[in-house]
């Protein structure tokens, strides 16, 4: 592997590979932009300047640190030690809020006007939204028509912040739809926009990118960790994943730390063998998507399978390149989640602790009823975001039951 001079901590080569998976399958028309992109990265990812009005945006006006809260009733009911890594305490109430800030500020420095991007539950939207209102800069959402009906808060909250928000028709109506259309927008407008992916997926540097940008949170738990049981790590590090970006924020200083085991949840749906499911890494094939090559959810010739998953945030057919890589090489465990057991989980933390958690967030907390943990064990659950923008399906499942 090459050493890459940005990074020494993700195992990813200057080309963007981690292993076998990543790199940029993109049209000629974005080649230059994708270049650039890579050069704007490396001039400023280390340079103190931009760090410290990223650090004085994520302190003043994120709210960081975000709190690592001891669940005390959960982990007596588990028989462990249970911390919740509180990014749902941001401003825009998730980590999307993070990677935002910071590609809107490297786009500002690139000279860019006009900012896109994709979202599925809505919560990127609203965090490049947020920022472009903060910034003065034009924005555009894609969103999936089937999202935009089952998140209304948040695409109302995205135009309330002076964003368009454009509906996609095509496909599923879902986020990878969202995805094509954004990519389709930027081959339109190469030089004046800017396309902020939200997750570690896309063409290199993206992955990346978004990786480097969100690991401010295993930066957060080292610390806390430290400062609150007095050792050095935990022993456990659950993420809920779709594309990965708060599992990547999650896992990021723990990779070269063999003794920290990391745990992806993913969204099984109705089941992985039901046809209706997101489960990339379980049941997924090596392919292209959206410029990076990683595991897919396809048929046999190569043609996208339909994802399907209670969370509008899960529902996508692929996966970020360095969690393809993490669990084909056995560093992480994959877990696939249905639609139940996010349901039910969520309802737990609600009834224990008083925390209504978003359903890709609760997909990571159903982890906590399938693994067995030693009494001894520090597990810590990262909570992405809140659940407000799920609580008409949360309604109804209150309305369906006796829970």
């Amino acid at each position: 592997m090459k050493d890459n001079k940005l990074d020494s901590i993700l195992p990813v080569d200057e080309e963007g590979y981690y292993g076998d998976f990543g790199g940029a399958f993109i049209p000629e028309i974005l080649h230059s932009n994708v270049e650039r992109l890579k050069e704007a990265f490396a001039r400023y990812a280390d340079d103190a300047e931009f760090n410290a009005e990223y650090e004085r945006l994520l302190a003043d006006y994120v709210g960081r640190p975000t709190p690592l809260y001891h669940a005390r009733r959960l982990s007596e009911h588990y028989g462990t030690n249970i911390y919740l890594k509180r990014e749902d305490l941001n401003h825009t109430g998730a980590h999307k809020i993070n990677n935002a800030i910071a590609s809107v500020l490297l786009a500002m420095r690139m000279g860019k006007t006009r900012i896109i991007a994709e979202t599925g539950a809505g919560q990127h939207g609203v965090a490049v939204a947020t920022v472009c209102a903060l910034m003065g800069l034009k924005c555009v959402i894609y969103m999936g028509a089937t999202d935009v009906a089952r998140q209304m808060p948040n695409v109302e909250r995205i135009r309330m912040l002076g964003a368009e928000v454009h509906p996609v028709e095509s496909g599923n109506k879902t986020l990878k739809d969202a995805t094509n259309e954004a990519i389709r927008d930027w081959c339109s407008n190469p030089e004046d926009t800017f396309y902020v992916i939200g997750s570690t997926v896309g063409p290199h540097p993206y992955p990346l990118m978004v990786a480097r940008f969100q690991s401010v949170i295993s930066r957060e738990i080292r610390k806390q960790v430290k400062d609150l049981t007095g050792r050095d790590l935990p022993d456990y590090v659950v993420a809920c994943i779709g594309g990965g970006s708060n599992a990547a924020g999650a896992f990021y200083h723990f990779i070269d730390e063999p003794s920290v085991k990391l745990i992806a949840a993913e969204a099984a749906g109705l089941g992985i063998d039901s046809g209706k499911t997101a489960a990339t890494m379980k049941l997924g094939s090596v392919g292209i998507i959206h410029g990076s090559k990683t595991l897919v959810m396809q048929t046999p010739d190569g043609q996208i399978t339909e994802p399907y998953s209670i969370s509008a945030g899960l529902d996508y057919p692929g996966v970020g390149p360095l969690h393809a890589y993490l669990a084909e090489s056995g560093r992480s465990e994959v877990i696939a989640v249905t639609d139940k057991e996010a349901l039910d989980a969520a309802f737990r933390l609600t009834r224990t602790e008083g925390i209504i958690p978003a359903l890709e967030s609760a997909h990571a907390l159903a982890v906590l009823d399938r693994k067995q943990f030693g009494k001894d064990d520090i597990v810590v659950v990262n909570v992405s975001g809140r659940g407000d923008k799920d609580m008409m399906t949360y309604i109804s499942r209150l309305n369906q039951s006796n829970i």
